[in-house]
């Protein structure tokens, strides 16, 4: 089990780990070992996740997330296999945490009176300004 939040955990089963060839780094061995890592991860169909964060999740991914509602996180960045699988899955669980707190409501607010003086006054001197640029008047 993977530990995201106090109440989220994700079982080790719902993760779909594919090893690919890398780009980047890795000398003589870049052509010849798959590094690179896919994971996929299920969010439509995923039973660890409450409505309200998978909503959240799959909004946040934008184009990670397929049509089928699977999210893909590619991880390339290390020379091994294991240090970008463990990247892979830090990724995706900083990404459920992210989508785990709700967001704040917004709470209307009227401007003050202080406020609404100033802009008017402003509007003002730059109106003022702006007439001043026009031709003199014909005396």
């Amino acid at each position: 089990m993977i530990s995201v939040t106090p109440h989220i955990s994700l079982d080790e089963s719902e993760l779909e780990f594919a090893f690919v060839r890398s780009s980047g780094p890795g000398g003589q061995n870049v052509n010849k070992v798959a590094t690179a890592v896919q994971l996929r991860f299920d969010v439509a169909r995923s039973p660890s996740l409450p409505f309200d964060v998978r909503a959240r999740l799959m909004a946040r991914a934008g184009s990670k997330v397929t049509k089928d509602g699977v999210l893909v996180l590619s991880a390339q960045r290390f020379r091994t296999q294991e240090r970008n699988r463990a990247d892979a899955v830090e990724r995706l669980v900083e990404m459920i945490r992210a989508a785990a707190v709700p967001p704040k409501r917004r709470r209307k607010t009227k401007p003050t009176r202080a406020s609404k003086r100033q802009r008017v006054e402003e509007k003002r001197k730059r109106s003022s300004t702006k007439r001043l640029r026009g031709r003199p008047a014909d005396d």
